[in-house]
C-alpha cells in the first residue's frame, strides 16, 4: 500500500539524505524520520530485570536463528540480533530484483513483523566501492526498496525502516573479489519494540508466543 515516501541514505559522511519510498506512518514513534544510529539506541531499556528477560529472549532468537545457518551478531549488551545476508543471495549481479532463494531467505522474518510493536526491523543494504558512489547508493537504494516491498507484499511494514548506505561501511577492505563480496550485504536488526519490552516487563515473554510463519 502506497504510503509515506522518503527512505534514509548515508552518505560518505554516513549523513542522512531522503530518497521515495513508500512507508507505513501509523507509528507511535516517527522511526522513519530517526538515522540509523537513534533507531539502534531506542528504545532504551531501563529497567534491569527487563532488560534481562529480554537479553534471555533475544539470546535464544539468536540460537534459533544460528541453527538454521544465518550469520549471527548479538549487540547492546545482547538486546539486538544482527543477522548478515551476502547480497549474492538476495539479488543476481547488479540486479535489484529479490531472487526466487532471497525470499526463502526473508521468509522467516515475517513472523518477526507479523506482531507489529514486537520487533522494530531495521533493513540495512552496502556494496562494494566498485562504481561511483551516486551509483553504489543508487543501487543499494533499489535493492532495500525491493526488500521492504517484498515485506510490504508479505506481511506488515509498520515496524520495518529501509536504509541504503552505498560503500560507506564496508566490513573489510576492498581490495579483492572475495573481499568486495564480503561488502555486499544486508544487515537486518531485529531491535525490540514496545510490546516486547511490556512482555517482559509481564514477564511473559517467550518463544512459544512468537507467531508462526
Amino acid at each position: 500500500m502506497q504510503r509515506l515516501t522518503h527512505i534514509l541514505l548515508a552518505t560518505m559522511a554516513l549523513l542522512m539524505l531522503s530518497w521515495p519510498l513508500t512507508l507505513n506512518a501509523k507509528v507511535e514513534d516517527d522511526i522513519y524520520e530517526m538515522s540509523l544510529d537513534e533507531n539502534l539506541e531506542s528504545p532504551e531499556i531501563k529497567n534491569d530485570k527487563q532488560a534481562d528477560k529480554i537479553q534471555e529472549f533475544q539470546y535464544d532468537m539468536a540460537v534459533a536463528f544460528t541453527r538454521s545457518n544465518y550469520d549471527v551478531e548479538l549487540m547492546r549488551e545482547g538486546e539486538v540480533i544482527v543477522i548478515t545476508i551476502p547480497a549474492s543471495q538476495l539479488f543476481e549481479a547488479n540486479d535489484t530484483v529479490v531472487t526466487k532463494v532471497g525470499q526463502e531467505l526473508l521468509k522467516p522474518f515475517l513472523r518477526m513483523i507479523k506482531n507489529p510493536g514486537f520487533y522494530k526491523m531495521l533493513l540495512v543494504m552496502h556494496s562494494d566501492n566498485t562504481g561511483s558512489s551516486d551509483y553504489t547508493l543508487n543501487l543499494t537504494r533499489q535493492r532495500v526498496n525491493a526488500i521492504y516491498d517484498w515485506f510490504d507484499e508479505n506481511g506488515t511494514v509498520d515496524y520495518v525502516v529501509p536504509y541504503a548506505l552505498g560503500d560507506t561501511d564496508p566490513l573489510v577492505d576492498n581490495n579483492s573479489v572475495e573481499n568486495r563480496k564480503t561488502n555486499r550485504r544486508l544487515e537486518i536488526f531485529l531491535v525490540p519494540e514496545k510490546t516486547m519490552l511490556q512482555q517482559a516487563k509481564k514477564g511473559t515473554i517467550n518463544m512459544s508466543r512468537m507467531p508462526k510463519n
